[in-house]
Formats: structure tokens, C-alpha cells, sequence
């Protein structure tokens, strides 16, 4: 089976064509980072203007690459949550119309399954595991049972990760996007230079992490966090930085490789990209962490495709009436989406 993918939820504008959930045709991603660079962050309208003009040349050249005609597609998956609004509504209804007009089903997913499902492209991943999806907007720690089928663990109580590393990057000036930008700086900085605190946690929330402390350390109190002993330049503020992060996401996950007994972890988000994130997780004692290609931990239309082949070989497919979510609907502390 051959399903087309359609990925708009933020600032990517992404066409895939992959077969039988694995073999991947052709990947798309074209990057709209150049026209919001200049406000150090994403700026809804011109994202959604991007999409309407860029999304069906997209979506033809990913039709191209893959060999194939418009006929030889079986089926059309596309992102419908969460994410900006308005982004979202241009992939979905693309993808309604193209359906309408080709009379090939379409199926609407989340993106976060979209992230965790995006190690299967590459890898045979037996469940069930422990699921990380981590990136600018979300942070998830879950058990993962089927493509579908999810039991929350944790969430964040305030700011994502990615959104913390944005937030401090475009502070200090550090380049757009924040995740890369600090990623590199902080490999010729000094992680000793600021000791932060970590997070305290209200029983109950041990599953959880919590990044606006963090943040405001960083940027409004580094003096009181400062060692005095290192010059405060921007390479030492950013190890320093992404050394706290990354402990914040490392410790919820270590207790959950402890209580569960999974030995597996299957990670994807933007933050997944980090190069300490997958180095300080593959020391956790007795767990096996599984990381998707860089190219396919970022916002891709390929894992929107593999996971909806999922769906379609299952007969599941949407309506016309289907809408768009900004939020992470469906998806509850036990159970099924």
C-alpha cells in the first residue's frame, strides 16, 4: 500500500509517499526557517501564507520523486493536530479535497504518534516500550502499546523543552532556531560554569517535568547560578543551560525505566536532534534507546505516511467532518486515543 503524506502543522511544509508503512519513496520538507528568522521565532500568519503557496508543488515533487502517478496512490494521510491552527487547516484540507477529488480514503493523525512511530521507518520495534516525544511545544513520557494505543506517564506542568531552549536562544541572541543553535554552541562551552536547580515536584508528578524555572534562571537570575570562576560567554551559557535541560528530561525517564521494567525507548521530536539528549540517555543503565535519523526526528511528512498506513490497512479512514486541533486531544493517563 502506498500512502501519500501531508505534514503542515507548524513551519514545514512536507509531502511524502512511503509503501507499507516502511519503505520510504520520496521525503519533501520545505523549510520556511529564512522568513522567521528575523523575529526569532514562528510567526503564525506568515506560516499558514507559506503553506497555501507552497504546499502543492510540494506535494507534486513528492509524488515525482516517488516514481509513481497521482493512480498509484492508495491512500492519503495528513496531520490534523496538534499544532497552529492555521497551518493545520491548510494540510487538512488539501488532503480532503485530493481525497474528494480522487476518491482514494484519507485518514487524519496526530503528529505526536506521528514522532514516535518516525524510529519504525527504519527500525523493527517490537511492543510494547517506552515512548519519549519531545520538542518545541510537547513533551510526553508514555508507554507505548500499539501505533494508536498510549498510556500517558508524563507531560510537562509548564513550558515544553524545545520551547525553553528557544526562549533562552533568542534572550541571549544566540541564532534561530534556539535547539541547534545551543546544541552547537554548547560543545566548546563549559557545562560547570552555572549549577541551576532542578525543578521540585508536587507528589504525584514524578512523571513530569517542569522548564519555566529554568528559564527564568537562565535568563533573569544567571548571576545568582553563576560560578565566578568562568567568564560568562555564550558557549558557557549554553552548556550550562542544555546540561540542566537535559538532566530535567533524563530524570522522570530513568524512573520510569525502574517502575515499568521496559527496557526500550523509542524517542522522536525536535529535541530528539540533541546531541546530549541521546548521549545521556544511552548511559541510563539496562535501557536501549532508539532515536530516528536526524532528518526524521524534525517535522516530516515520511512518519505521517508510515503511521497512516497503519490506519488505512485497518480500514480506519475519516470523514469529510473531521477538523483541525491546536491541542494534544485524545489522549488520556490510560487508554486509547
Amino acid at each position: 500500500m502506498k500512502v501519500l503524506g501531508i505534514e503542515s502543522s507548524c513551519d514545514e511544509t512536507a509531502a511524502a509517499v512511503v509503501e507499507d508503512g516502511k519503505k520510504i519513496l520520496s521525503n519533501v520538507v520545505a523549510t520556511q526557517i529564512p522568513f522567521h528568522q528575523a523575529y526569532n521565532g514562528i510567526v503564525p500568519e506568515i506560516a499558514s501564507r507559506k503553506h497555501v503557496e507552497w504546499i502543492l508543488p510540494v506535494v507534486r515533487q513528492a509524488i515525482g520523486e516517488s516514481g509513481l502517478t497521482l493512480e498509484q496512490i492508495d491512500g492519503i494521510a495528513v496531520t490534523n493536530r496538534p499544532g497552529l491552527m492555521g497551518s493545520l487547516l491548510v494540510g487538512l484540507n488539501f488532503a480532503k479535497t485530493l481525497s474528494w477529488i480522487t476518491g482514494k480514503p484519507f485518514i487524519a493523525v496526530n503528529h505526536m504518534l506521528g514522532h514516535i512511530y518516525a524510529a519504525h521507518l527504519e527500525k523493527e520495534i517490537a511492543y510494547p516500550y517506552l515512548g519519549l516525544m519531545v520538542s518545541g511545544g510537547h513533551f510526553i513520557l508514555c508507554v507505548v502499546h500499539n501505533f494508536d494505543d498510549i498510556e500517558v506517564l508524563g507531560t510537562t506542568i509548564d513550558d515544553a523543552p524545545g520551547e525553553a531552549f528557544d526562549k533562552v536562544a533568542k534572550f541571549y541572541g544566540f541564532g534561530y532556531p534556539g535547539g541547534p543553535a545551543i546544541d552547537k554552541l554548547a560543545k566548546n562551552g563549559n557545562a560547570e560554569a552555572a549549577h541551576f536547580s532542578m525543578p521540585h515536584l508536587k507528589p504525584g508528578h514524578s512523571y513530569d517535568v517542569s522548564y519555566s524555572g529554568l528559564k527564568t534562571a537562565c535568563i533573569h537570575r544567571l548571576e545568582q547560578f553563576w560560578h565566578q570562576d568562568f567568564e560568562k560567554t555564550p558557549e558557557n551559557i549554553a552548556a550550562s543551560f542544555q546540561e540542566q535541560a537535559i538532566k530535567i528530561l533524563a530524570r522522570p525517564i530513568a524512573k520510569a525505566v525502574k517502575d515499568t521494567g521496559l527496557k526500550t525507548l523509542v524517542a522522536g521530536g525536535g529535541v530528539a536532534a540533541n546531541s546530549l539528549l541521546r548521549k545521556r540517555l544511552g548511559e541510563i543503565k539496562d535501557l536501549q534507546c532508539i532515536f530516528p535519523s536526524l532528518k526524521y526526528c524534525t517535522d516530516n511528512a515520511a512518519m505521517i505516511a508510515g503511521l497512516g498506513f497503519h490506519y488505512l490497512k485497518a480500514g480506519r479512514t475519516s470523514t469529510s467532518d473531521v477538523t483541525a486541533s491546536p491541542r494534544v486531544t485524545g489522549f488520556s493517563k490510560k487508554g486509547r486515543q
